[in-house]
């Protein structure tokens, strides 16, 4: 049954622990707020009634303007290491927790606003986010989810004329999006480090109780070691589908990292056009900590900074074993997802050269990342045509050919069918990615007040692997364009 925003099933799991893990606050109301965006397919996970965005109270509710009956609104207290430098207290310091909505078939859905107004975490900020940063936010996680990749989601984006001040003036925008837990490993890091161990695992047999129930029948010796390993195996998968899709994060922080191993906190991400390993997409990143490249340590990294957090829930031994199953889990992972992105049936030895051969290729010819391996889809050693577009991208016609050649033999040992194999790899090997430069796009049109762009391109990523003829030119690289820089304010 689908309802009203006023009329979903709210409840508050997270406000029934001791106050000293969040601050109660309202949302501070935008002035004349209006709609911006409103993504249906997210609104069906809640069994939000479509029609919901064009009532007032949708807006009103939203806004903190006329508060949701049975919500319970507050903003949640974590620590974190950012850079690699660790800083105590950090928190929602522009985002707010509404509550949970529980749909009819007892999915538990979190509505969080971002760029709601000022808590007690804001420290010098102003607790809102400008239409630029929530654009970007809204697009990316839809985009991510168009992709298979576990993510947040984003329901709806609304703004105001009110002037925001960053490194110009802009207008002020509220992101709402959802997740099943906005809880962060850093979020252990602070009680952990204030030494409240207490603190921990009350919060670990909330997380645990809430999100991992089939682990509650182990006993207690032997669930906290599973459920942090877990973790760590949600994490290194979800940061092995970002390398296979060429997605860069930029902003590591441990305050960053999802407990439920979910792409959170979309900021100056990026994903590869021209292919290159050491690819920076924050340009304040200036040691290049959270490169493309660098990822999968950070990861492990960060992994690491949790299991110190749960110390003394989880024995050492059994947290080493963990962060060593990180390694095997991204590997396993990440063999598997680029074996399909080569069409490969099964692994066997001699797969992992094949596959850097055709990367270093990439590197030096510095071939656009996803052109190339949608290009490889179409590849046919019987027919020459399927070269062209191989080529256009690769540029080295013999180093080209000699990979081929080792690539065809490959094919020809599983005995691979072109036209099944295409199906794999085309189902794999995504046509459309959310460029830098098409999000800027969309946020300039947005700017001027036209906002139609948003919903297009939401559309169009929710079915990155589909041919969208009418599209095509959102399938390019971005020669020709003005270079995006982001940055940790975007």
């Amino acid at each position: 049954m689908q309802r009203l925003l006023a009329s979903l099933s709210w409840d508050n799991s997270y406000s029934r622990l001791p106050e000293r893990f969040f601050e109660r606050v309202s949302a501070t109301p935008l002035p004349d707020p209006y709609l911006i965006a409103f993504n249906q397919d997210a609104a069906a996970l809640l069994d939000l009634d479509p029609s919901a965005a064009g009532d007032a109270s949708f807006l009103a509710g939203l806004n903190g303007t006329k508060p949701i009956p049975g919500t319970a609104p507050l903003a949640t207290i974590y620590a974190g290491h950012q850079f690699g430098v660790w800083v105590p207290q950090l928190g929602d310091g522009r985002a707010i927790l509404l509550g949970e909505v529980v749909t009819a078939d007892h999915q538990r859905w979190e509505v969080q606003l971002k760029g709601s107004g000022m808590t007690r975490f804001s420290r010098m900020g102003d607790g809102r986010a400008v239409l630029r940063s929530s654009i970007r936010e809204y697009l990316a996680s839809e985009a991510m989810h168009g992709l298979g990749i576990p993510t947040t989601r984003a329901l709806a984006l609304f703004g105001s004329d009110e002037a925001i001040y960053r490194e110009r003036v802009e207008t002020a925008a509220v992101l709402v999006r959802l997740s099943p837990s906005h809880l962060r490993f850093g979020t252990f890091q602070l009680f952990a480090s204030r030494g409240e161990s207490a603190d921990v695992q009350l919060l670990a047999d909330y997380v645990i109780d809430q999100h991992f129930p089939e682990l509650l029948k182990l006993p207690a010796a032997e669930r906290y070691a599973a459920w942090y390993r877990e973790v760590v195996d949600r994490t290194a998968r979800m940061i092995a589908r970002w390398t296979a899709v060429g997605f860069s994060h930029g902003v590591m922080n441990t305050d960053n990292m999802s407990i439920l191993g979910l792409s959170l906190d979309y900021g100056p991400y990026g994903f590869l056009d021209g292919y290159d390993r050491g690819f920076i997409c924050n340009h304040t990143d200036y040691s290049g900590r959270y490169a493309f490249d660098q990822q999968p340590k950070v990861g492990l990294w960060n992994c690491a900074r949790l299991g110190e957090a749960l110390h003394t829930l989880v024995p050492e031994a059994s947290a080493l074993d963990a962060l060593e199953s990180y390694r095997t889990t991204f590997e396993d992972e990440i063999d598997a997802r680029m074996g399909e992105k080569l069409g490969l049936l099964m692994a066997e030895e001699g797969d992992l050269e094949l596959l850097h051969g055709f990367l270093q290729l990439m590197q030096s010819a510095k071939a656009d990342y996803s052109r190339t391996f949608r290009a490889l889809s179409h590849y046919d050693g019987a027919d020459l045509t399927t070269l062209l577009p191989l080529q256009a991208e690769i540029g080295d016609a013999a180093g080209l050919l000699a990979w081929l050649e080792r690539y065809d033999t490959r094919l020809a040992h599983e005995q691979s069918v072109v036209s099944v194999r295409h199906g794999r790899m085309l189902a794999v090997n995504p046509k459309y990615v959310l460029r830098n430069w098409i999000a800027q796009e969309v946020i300039v049109n947005a700017e001027h007040r036209s906002y139609a762009m948003i919903e297009t391109v939401r559309a169009l990523l929710a079915a990155p692997f589909d041919e969208q003829p009418a599209f095509e030119r959102f399938a390019e690289g971005p020669a020709g364009k003005d270079v995006v820089e982001v940055s940790c304010s975007s």
